[in-house]
C-alpha cells in the first residue's frame, strides 16, 4: 500500500511583482556598494588632510586650483538633484512618460558635469606626480570622475529601458535605486569641492 503525504502549496500569486527600497534586494546591493565606495573617498581624504598637517605651506609650492569650474560644477550637480527625486516620485507612481522624461534630463546634467570636469582638470594647476598633493587632488578627482562616468552610462541604460518598447514594470524600481546612487555622486563631489577649492584657500 502506497503512502500519501500531503505537502502544503504555498500560494505566492497574490505577492507584488515590482518592489522598490527595502523589500528589493538590489536596493541592499546598491547601498552596500556606495558604502564600500564611500570608505575609499574617505580614506582618501584621510590622506589628504594627514598631508596637509605635514606642510606649512597649502598647496605646496603650488597655485590653488582654478576656483570656478568647482563652483559651476557643485551648483550644477546640486541643481541634478531635482530630477533625480522627480525620477523616483514618477517611478514609484508607475509613471513611464514621467520617468523617461526624468532619466533624460538626468543623463544631460551628467554629460555637462562631465565636461565641466574635463575644465576641472586642466584647472588642478598641478600634475598628478608634482608632489605628494598633487597625485592625492589627481586621486579624488580621478576617482570621483570614475563614479560620475559609471552613473552617466548608467542612466543612458536606464533611458533605453525606458524608451523600448518591451519595458516592463519591474524596471522601475531600478530607476529608483539609480537615483540613489545619483545622490551619491553628488553627495561626494560636494564634499570633494569643497575640501579641494576650500582647504586650498581657507587653512
Amino acid at each position: 500500500m502506497e503512502r500519501t503525504t500531503d505537502i502544503p502549496v504555498l500560494d505566492v500569486s497574490g505577492l507584488p511583482t515590482v518592489v522598490f527600497r527595502e523589500p528589493n534586494p538590489i536596493f541592499w546591493g546598491n547601498l552596500l556598494y556606495m558604502l564600500i565606495e564611500g570608505a575609499m573617498f574617505a580614506m582618501i581624504f584621510a590622506s589628504y588632510f594627514y598631508l596637509r598637517t605635514r606642510s606649512t605651506e597649502w598647496p605646496p609650492g603650488l597655485a590653488p586650483p582654478y576656483l570656478w569650474y568647482g563652483v559651476a560644477n557643485t551648483i550644477l550637480f546640486l541643481t541634478s538633484v531635482v530630477p533625480a527625486r522627480s525620477i523616483q516620485l514618477r517611478a514609484r507612481a508607475g509613471d513611464l512618460a514621467g520617468s523617461l522624461t526624468g532619466l533624460i534630463g538626468l543623463a544631460a546634467f551628467g554629460l555637462i558635469c562631465l565636461v565641466i570636469r574635463g575644465f576641472e582638470f586642466k584647472g588642478l594647476n598641478c600634475r598628478w606626480d608634482a608632489n605628494a598633493y598633487g597625485s592625492m587632488v589627481w586621486a579624488l578627482l580621478v576617482l570621483h570622475t570614475g563614479h560620475l562616468l559609471t552613473e552617466w552610462i548608467e542612466t543612458l541604460v536606464m533611458v533605453a529601458f525606458a524608451s523600448s518598447r518591451k519595458m516592463e514594470g519591474k524596471r522601475f524600481p531600478d530607476f529608483d535605486v539609480n537615483s540613489d546612487y545619483w545622490y551619491f555622486v553628488v553627495g561626494w563631489a560636494v564634499i570633494m569641492n569643497i575640501v579641494l577649492y576650500g582647504t586650498t584657500r581657507l587653512l
